[in-house]
């Protein structure tokens, strides 16, 4: 007999990506804010500038069929990790993506680099998102910019009930960009630690940001995901996104997205329309 609390758990996991995104292998759109104030490349001029920009970005998106966002503080590079994410950058990114929620009739994740884990919650929460990207869930490794850093799992998930905000579903990256894991903590460690530990999804992703992983990577992460839904998080374009949903449940598209191919250059609608026509038929 299962017992009561198990019953609830597994309700609590996502079954499947169509039922957030309306279809069975959803392209999600990346939402690159501008330099956040406190970042060491924000130009100044106020919050407004940054949510028009992201507001654009995500009707862009939109208008080319991708079926959700992620809003995301992409250029306060160099990134900090986990709990020395500065206050005046969580405010903001809430105050932005909730911007872009109104602007657009999508699903809406959150993800504060690197690693924003509680603070990424209370963002997702105040903006309406329905799940938000977790960098590094389970295990421990370093990230580009030096920071030492550790799964944050234990304390989002407790945060997460305490605040009742369990329909948030958390999409957590393995053997994530931008980071080394430590010795010993391989794809299949790290996809088994992440399942037991309740992520909803697993992000594949290549070294840096629009690098592709490798498709044998991407095959070896599903057959050891059980039921649980594997995007591709960074490199998906319009030529290799059919190969790609072959075997992955979706993808996580920025930079392929923007004006020339260029990741600090605003999305194009153009663009995002070749790639989603070019995975239509595998994400219906």
């Amino acid at each position: 007999m299962t017992p009561a609390w198990k019953l609830r758990k597994d309700a609590l996991q996502l079954k499947d990506l169509k039922d957030l995104f309306g279809t069975q292998k959803p392209i999600i759109g990346m939402v690159h804010c501008w330099p956040l104030p406190g970042a060491p490349h924000y130009a100044g001029g106020g919050v407004d500038p940054i949510i028009e920009h992201a507001i654009a970005d995500a009707r862009a998106l939109e208008k080319g069929g991708a079926h959700g966002v992620i809003v995301e503080n992409m250029w306060d590079i160099p990134f900090r990790a986990g709990s020395h994410l500065p206050p005046e950058s969580i405010a903001v990114h809430a105050v932005i993506a909730r911007e872009v929620k109104r602007a657009v009739n999508l699903p809406m994740g959150i993800n504060l680099v690197h690693n924003g884990g509680v603070s990424a919650l209370a963002i997702a929460i105040a903006s309406g998102a329905s799940f938000m990207r977790v960098c590094m869930f389970t295990g421990a490794g370093v990230w580009e910019s030096g920071s030492i850093d550790e799964g944050c799992a234990a304390e989002l998930l407790r945060r997460r009930s305490d605040l009742r905000a369990e329909h948030i579903k958390l999409f957590c990256d393995v053997d994530k960009k931008h980071s080394v894991r430590f010795p010993g903590i391989d794809l299949a460690t790290h996809i088994e630690w992440t399942r037991f530990s309740g992520g909803d999804a697993l992000i594949i992703s290549g070294k840096m940001t629009g690098n592709a992983p490798n498709l044998e990577k991407v095959h070896i992460a599903k057959s050891l995901a059980g039921n649980c839904p594997v995007l591709i998080g960074s490199g998906a374009d319009e030529n290799n996104i059919a190969d790609f949903l072959t075997v992955a449940d979706g993808a996580i598209v920025g930079t392929s997205v923007k004006v020339d191919g260029v990741c600090e250059n605003p999305v194009d609608v153009a663009r995002v329309t070749r790639l989603v026509n070019n995975a239509k038929g595998i994400t219906a």
